[in-house]
């Protein structure tokens, strides 16, 4: 594979509506940039898949987005980044950077939350794989990390149950867990996350920093970007929108996060 230039794509994946939340924080960080968004929504949701199966997904999203000549790949999806970013980074042309929305909280809390207890609420897949812990402990900041599989979150939001009484109550539930008790801080573990992030600030009154992985993910790219002057100049060209299943769901929330109607098209993994 050539070395990438500034006008291919970025390509981004996730299991699902999730990761339109780091798609949605890449575009208003990097208007100019254009998006090849991969859905796996036929597999949806990942968090509850064997490592092995989301590796074999993950391998042929990943070779989609080859085939497309995208510059960069970006895996939105936490439960994908802990089971399948080390393979993936082995797998792809060395020319390929591929950027996961793990280490780049994992940094910012190192660096801001020193000495500290931090909350986390995940898939299982992410919680039970210890990702953040094994990564936060080996910086020795000292950082003492309360992990809680939230299981239920994410067939809630992409049923498009969020910001009403149902998904009140269910986060409510999973705040008021004694894990989580005397924290400073919580992460979002889950790109899915972000669409309820506005229930979680007000449980919490404000009193605690809730910590959002897309805006985060879409500083870290464009740092990278910026020092491999891959940035692109002007505006131009089109987002797409792959999707291994058609779901109302998928394409209702294009709609909200991109303000307009977008052209999904279908791409099964399974050729």
């Amino acid at each position: 594979m050539a070395s990438p230039g500034k006008e291919q794509s970025i390509g981004v994946f996730d299991s699902g509506i999730g990761g339109l939340t780091v798609a949605h924080a890449i575009k208003q960080k990097m208007p100019n940039e254009n998006l090849i968004y991969f859905g796996d929504t036929a597999h949806l949701p990942y968090g509850d898949k064997s490592e092995a199966a989301i590796q074999a997904y993950s391998i042929k999203i990943v070779n989609v987005l080859i085939e497309k000549k995208c510059k960069v790949i970006v895996i939105a999806c936490n439960s994908a980044s802990s089971a399948a970013y080390e393979l993936l980074k082995e797998y792809v042309p060395a020319s390929l950077k591929v950027i996961n929305v793990i280490d780049p909280m994992v940094d910012l809390v190192s660096g801001k939350f020193h000495d500290c207890p931090v909350g986390l609420i995940g898939t299982k897949r992410t919680v039970q794989s210890g990702i953040y812990l094994k990564k936060i402990e080996a910086l020795n900041q000292n950082i003492i990390l309360h992990s809680l599989p939230t299981p239920l979150l994410v067939p809630m939001i992409e049923e498009g149950f969020f910001n009403n009484k149902i998904s009140h109550d269910i986060i409510e539930k999973y705040l008021l867990d004694p894990v989580l008790k005397n924290i400073d801080a919580l992460i979002l573990g889950c790109t899915h996350y972000p669409l309820v992030k506005k229930e979680i600030v007000d449980f919490y009154s404000g009193k605690i920093e809730i910590l959002d992985s897309s805006a985060v993910v879409a500083s870290a790219l464009f740092d990278y970007l910026s020092s491999q002057e891959l940035l692109k100049d002007k505006k131009g060209g089109q987002d797409h929108f792959l999707v291994s299943d058609f779901t109302e769901s998928f394409e209702a929330s294009t709609k909200l996060f991109f303000r307009e109607a977008v052209q999904l098209e279908k791409h099964s993994l399974w050729n």
